[in-house]
């Protein structure tokens, strides 16, 4: 039952960081999905997938995994580039290609 850490990155459809600054702990899947031959769903007998847990800082997250012996790999943090894009820089006469309608 080995967990994950990792913070998430922004969500690419929307511009805020919502959800993004706290770090989660999620357990990997011991057992593969198997498909349901009536119904055709795909499910697993393994509850901990279902389990997420939030955390404000990585520590906190490690501390606990430690505490519960609980093995955990941490992944590094995603940070965004800031890019710095204005709206007069696409009138600019040094553009690389020319701006058209």
């Amino acid at each position: 039952m080995t967990a994950r850490i990792y913070r998430p990155a922004r969500n690419a459809m929307q511009s805020g960081k919502g959800k993004s600054k706290s770090w989660l702990l999620v357990f990997e899947p011991e057992v593969p999905r198997s498909i349901d031959p009536l119904m055709g769903y795909t499910s697993s007998s393994d509850m901990n997938q279902q389990v997420k847990l939030s955390f404000e800082t990585q520590e906190d997250a490690e501390a606990y995994a430690q505490r519960n012996g609980i093995p955990y790999v941490v992944q590094p943090a995603h940070d965004a580039t800031p890019k710095r894009v204005s709206y007069p820089d696409n009138f600019r006469s040094d553009r690389k290609t020319p701006w058209t309608h």
